[in-house]
């Protein structure tokens, strides 16, 4: 079913995407929300993301972008003075059930609230601010300040003989973000997980408000340090499309490289873990020095070990040149070979594969259920991937192979990333051989007038999403960034129901989610 479709009179078509998708934008009722709604799940749609947003002193908006054959359904719906209900729009999450925790964060930041929802838990207050407080509501400023008032979280209880409890974090053993994990188990079987995030909030949505949207891009390479050039580029092509810039085919191509680039580093890093968490420590040093060599490379030629900076508004900030192909190419062929030589010794190491085959079981019916995107995704059979379905430039030009697999257990996640490395090998060594020449970035002066755009990549998790409304003289009015974590943490849940509690850092590690990029 196509955008057009829909019967939606409000419909405006915000860009064409450089490659073979568009965005579009309708103001809707809460009848034809809810219509909407069903529509898109019953027309295999998904839901990429949902937020809020105060438009004026007594009215807000409730927005879902959903992502469709054709591209990407924004949906704004009014709420307060004369729209209805005047703090609440209708809930989605029992169509799609990942809008959940989506919904609960709205309404602390914006105080929207999704009427009839079963869950109403808060989700980023963990008492840091008063209960009446909203972080994005135009009195607020960002910078008050309050008294801790935490108070106990109404976590779901598993009862019955022999059941007893664990809890997790939210601090650990190891370097890494913090994240609470609630475990009801007998024995040592898990019967229940349930997460609570939000421990990472950072402000970030409003630090936009407080720059150019020409400047923007350093905050958004900034949400996620191991997705930097994702978020850069959706950022980017949300300016780009809301002031209606070209940027020139070899700054396309040079992104794509960056993101491939910036995707085999990330697997590189994931594979080496993965063995050390199943005791297989020799794959952590020689995958570690393998994302080493990556790295290097990247510093060498592009000026950054994790490519921050390297996309801005308009193109690209640096250029390669001759002897920067023949080295990246050199590279990948030894980083192609090497990974192959590891693949085959993780294949064939019993002790690998009795701790990752079975584990961190997730259906394809249960990722389909809670819209699971990604590498997650894509190793539990559901096939999604915004190079392929939604190609964007240069992507309708260099085509993607998606990678699969149908195992849905710690295994199929191992080797989608294996796949993964040797196709994001592939196309570097498309993007260099058919590197376009010209110039790098365009020039980009703001037209004076209020505008909106959206951007949309891949990154090495699953989609990016970027939604920017700017204001009359370039500022930002609001900017909405999305991880795919958000779709994906629910379904680690049900990932480890059935297994040991010692499995559960393995599990983890294999869907390798971000705690402070959904958390803004």
């Amino acid at each position: 079913m196509r955008i057009d479709e829909f019967g939606l009179p409000s419909l405006v078509r915000l860009s064409n995407f450089a490659g073979r998708s568009s965005a579009f934008l309708a103001r809707v009722d809460h009848d034809t929300w809810t219509r909407i709604t069903a529509t898109v799940r019953e027309a295999g749609g998904r839901l990429i993301s949902l937020w809020g947003a105060e438009e004026a002193p007594g009215i807000s908006a409730i927005s879902a972008a959903y992502a469709l054959k054709d591209g990407i359904l924004w949906l704004q719906l009014p709420v307060g003075e004369g729209h209805g209900d005047s703090d609440g729009y209708p809930d989605i999450s029992v169509v799609f059930p990942c809008a959940t925790r989506m919904q609960r964060a709205v309404y602390e930041l914006v105080g929207l609230r999704a009427i009839g929802a079963e869950d109403t838990r808060p989700w980023l207050n963990h008492g840091n601010w008063p209960a009446e407080y909203r972080p994005l509501q135009k009195l607020s400023s960002g910078t008050e300040r309050s008294q801790s008032q935490e108070a106990d979280y109404p976590f779901v209880h598993v009862v019955g003989d022999g059941v007893h409890e664990i809890a997790v974090g939210p601090i650990h053993a190891g370097v890494i973000e913090p994240g609470h994990f609630r475990f009801s188990v007998v024995g040592e079987k898990v019967l229940r997980l349930e997460e609570r995030l939000g421990y990472a909030h950072r402000g970030i949505e409003r630090l936009f408000e407080r720059v150019l949207a020409l400047d923007g891009h350093h905050i958004a390479g900034r949400i996620a340090g191991d997705t930097t050039v994702a978020f850069t580029w959706a950022y980017c092509m949300a300016v780009e499309r809301a002031f209606d810039i070209q940027i020139p085919p070899r700054a396309q191509w040079l992104r794509a490289l960056l993101l491939e680039r910036e995707r085999t580093a990330n697997h590189l890093g994931d594979l080496g873990a993965l063995g050390n968490d199943a005791g297989f420590a020799y794959g952590l040093a020689r995958f570690s020095r393998l994302k080493e060599d990556w790295l290097r490379l990247n510093d060498r030629f592009f000026g950054h070990r994790y490519l921050m900076d390297r996309i801005v508004p308009g193109g690209v900030a640096k250029d390669i040149d001759a002897r920067s192909v023949t080295a990246m190419l050199t590279q990948c062929d030894q980083i192609d070979a090497q990974v192959r030589v590891m693949q085959r010794i993780y294949d064939d190491q019993s002790g690998l594969q009795d701790r990752f085959a079975g584990a961190g079981i997730l259906s394809a019916e249960v990722a389909e259920h809670l819209g699971v995107c990604g590498l997650v995704g894509r190793a539990s059979g559901r096939k999604t991937d915004v190079r392929v379905d939604h190609p964007y430039a240069p992507y309708h030009e260099v085509q993607v192979q998606m990678v699969s697999d149908e195992r849905a257990d710690v295994a199929a996640r191992v080797a989608v990333r294996f796949g993964e490395i040797y196709e994001s090998i592939r196309l570097i060594r498309a993007l260099l051989a058919d590197l376009p020449g010209g110039e790098i970035v365009s020039r980009i002066e703001h037209t004076g007038s209020p505008s909106r755009g959206v951007g949309w990549i891949e990154g090495w998790r699953g989609d990016v999403f970027v939604a920017l409304e700017t204001g009359a003289s370039g500022t930002i009015s609001r900017c909405h960034c999305h991880d795919p974590s958000w779709q994906n943490w629910p379904a680690l849940e049900h990932a480890i129901i059935g297994n040991i509690v010692p499995d559960f850092p393995l599990i983890n590690k294999s869907f390798n989610l971000n705690y402070a990029g959904h958390d803004l």
